[in-house]
């Protein structure tokens, strides 16, 4: 859409939409760029085949660049990201590689889940399989499998791509370890009560009472 601002637009009256989005209805095109003025914005033309042509007021550069950020977003080139692992690859390890596979998919790229298999690790291939389940169970709410688990020699592998919707981030609980969301930690139980029962608290002695 090509937009006209403030002294590019020749015709008048036009059809007006404020700042907030009102309709303030037909109106001088003098006037409607006083109101710009007045709110610091500026006088846009957002249909001109219109007749009267509708205009708005609005923040033109902040629009401009808006629309420039959601262009190269919707042409952002789709890569293929690897992520290497090992069947025996320790809990801290692969919570990394598991958020760099979430940054990956939340970007628009595709992730392949590489495992590589060593000696007589090939023989232990429903370690691979369910490494990769609990994988897909991890990113299930960003993600879907586009190619599952497959074994190619000594390798296995997966491809992941972006689920088209947006992951609903959850925010982690205080003390929480790298990579659990507040879904994964549970509060810990109330303990119980002692076989002594509450404690009772001690009475003071009124003056001149005899002790013991």
């Amino acid at each position: 859409m090509n937009l006209r601002c403030n002294e590019q637009i020749r015709l008048s009256p036009v059809r007006l939409i404020d700042e907030t989005g009102a309709q303030r209805g037909v109106v001088p095109t003098d006037e409607a760029m006083r109101m710009a003025r007045d709110a610091g914005m500026d006088l846009v033309e957002v249909s001109p085949q219109e007749r009267p042509p509708v205009c708005k007021i609005m923040d033109y550069g902040k629009h401009k660049y808006m629309a420039a950020k959601k262009q190269k977003q919707k042409h952002h080139e789709q890569k293929l990201k690897e992520i290497r692992l090992r069947p025996k690859t320790d809990a801290h390890d692969r919570q990394i590689k598991l958020q760099h596979a979430r940054d990956f998919l939340e970007r628009g790229d595709r992730v392949q889940f590489t495992m590589n298999f060593k000696g007589r690790e090939r023989f232990h291939q429903d370690l691979g399989n369910e490494s990769m389940a609990e994988i897909i169970k991890a990113l299930e709410e960003i993600a879907k499998v586009d190619a599952p688990p497959k074994m190619f020699g000594k390798r296995m592998t997966m491809v992941l791509v972006p689920a088209g919707k947006p992951a609903v981030h959850k925010p982690k609980p205080a003390g929480a370890p790298p990579g659990a969301s507040a879904a994964t930690v549970k509060p810990k139980p109330p303990k119980p009560p002692t076989a002594e029962g509450p404690a009772t608290q001690a009475k003071p002695t009124p003056p001149g009472a005899a002790v013991g």
